[in-house]
């Protein structure tokens, strides 16, 4: 009889805690929500790379870490930051998604004080969703400087992330994938937000550094189906946030961007009638789409947006209408303006911002081809501007990479005849990709509203 008893209280309290699962499941829906109906903004943006500024001193240090690396300008991010919140001020977006790389290193102090700011945003009548990137979580390249040393910084663990953006998706979760930091969002009755954690850092701090590439398990592939059965039962279409990409982007740069397992998981979110993809990671604005008779996927990458041109995503959700997407860029000179700052390069911050980026992508173009020996320097000089431009309207996302000037123009035809394999098969791919403008998508109502 004790042992009738106590199955029978086993399964009481298994029942209770079905029930309570799914009373949470549905309240969580009911505060987080849109009505139907209602058309709905998100602001996207991916690759902050925010660094805390109690983390450095803007010495010798720091500098030689930002003159090493890819463009990103953490010597302003926190005004670039500030003119970001300025623009979401100003337009009032229903919801703010950022997915990924928040952290220039993972840094503990850095997601610290990025989520007070995410907090005075949402203080202002936005609802902001995160997810972490390959950069965020157990890195062992945490740092800090301070004149001209850089210093090991602290960082943080999976846990730590969930707790740090609690309010931040976490907490008003309709569903959380028990194997990693995925969830599901519903800030509109009408469009939910799958929130995927495609990182892998499990094995960070053993490897000695943060692991580039991305994949969904078999685990998490399980409970997507599930996410997409509970938003078909609710008459609410699923947008997939991914930090990593779902398709190729670039027919140079695949390797560590594209996820790993990328066919399995458009054939789930086939199955899952999940039409649109919002990526980031590669820090290139380009939309790439891959559609059959049957279905079509469209995979968004927003730019980086410590990088130049400081891009950020608007999208635009109707039930009516469907989805548009374009981007714009971050007022940071306007910021400046308004706030009365002085300083020339915020002033001019366009400017500046693209001359930055633009030096970079020169000089270490002329340092390869210089290797060679094989230019003079007049001819190093044409081809690295002509590689400069090419590039630039490249990670602008523009329609028309190779224009007629371009082409015509002697460092081109000094590109062509060239013998540094690599960087001429690159730069002739994408003069030869002109045609589409990767600030601008619509995905009418009947494609993406079944």
């Amino acid at each position: 009889m004790k042992i009738k008893k106590k199955i029978r209280t086993f399964i009481i309290i298994a029942i209770i805690m079905v029930i309570s699962y799914r009373l949470i499941v549905f309240r969580n829906i009911e505060e987080t929500k849109l009505e139907s109906g209602k058309d709905v903004t998100f602001f996207v943006a991916s690759d902050t790379h925010y660094l805390a500024e109690s983390l450095t001193d803007n010495g010798e240090a720091f500098q030689q870490f930002i003159n090493s690396g890819d463009g990103k300008q953490l010597d302003y991010i926190h005004e670039i930051m500030n003119a970001f919140e300025n623009d979401i001020k100003k337009k009032k977006p229903e919801v703010l998604i950022i997915s990924g790389d928040l952290t220039s290193n993972g840094e503990k102090e850095s997601h610290l004080e990025l989520a007070k700011r995410l907090s005075k945003i949402e203080k202002k009548g936005t609802s902001v969703f995160v997810i972490p990137g390959n950069h965020d979580i157990s890195n062992p390249f945490a740092r800090s400087f301070k004149g001209d040393k850089q210093y090991m910084a602290s960082y943080i663990n999976a846990s730590e992330f969930s707790n740090i953006y609690a309010d931040f998706g976490y907490k008003e979760a309709i569903s959380r994938d028990k194997t990693t930091l995925s969830y599901l969002a519903a800030p509109s009755e009408d469009v939910w937000l799958l929130m995927l954690d495609t990182a892998q850092y499990e094995n960070n701090i053993v490897f000695g550094l943060p692991q580039m590439d991305g994949r969904i398990a078999d685990e998490t592939k399980d409970w997507i189906k599930q996410c997409s059965d509970l938003a078909k039962s609710k008459g609410a279409e699923l947008i997939a946030v991914m930090h990593h990409n779902l398709l190729n982007h670039s027919e140079v740069i695949r390797e560590g961007y594209t996820i790993n397992n990328s066919e399995d998981i458009v054939q789930l979110f086939q199955q899952s009638d999940i039409n649109l993809a919002l990526s980031g990671h590669i820090h290139l604005q380009d939309i790439k789409s891959q559609k059959n008779d049957k279905y079509s996927i469209h995979d968004v990458v927003t730019g980086c947006i410590s990088i130049y041109p400081q891009k950020y995503g608007v999208l635009k959700y109707s039930k009516k209408n469907g989805v548009d997407y374009n981007t714009s860029t971050v007022d940071v000179e306007g910021w400046a303006k308004e706030n009365g700052i002085a300083d020339k390069n915020l002033v001019n911050f366009k400017e500046f911002s693209k001359k930055i980026y633009g030096d970079k992508i020169y000089s270490r173009i002329v340092s390869r081809l210089a290797i060679t020996d094989a230019y003079t320097s007049d001819e190093l000089k044409l081809m690295g501007e002509t590689y400069r431009l090419i590039n630039l309207r490249y990670f602008e996302g523009l329609k028309e990479i190779g224009t007629e000037e371009i082409k015509n123009s002697p460092g081109f035809k000094l590109w062509v005849s060239s013998e540094e394999n690599f960087s001429q098969r690159n730069l002739l791919k994408l003069v030869n990709s002109n045609g589409e403008d990767n600030n601008i998508l619509h995905i009418n109502k009947n494609e993406i509203l079944k």
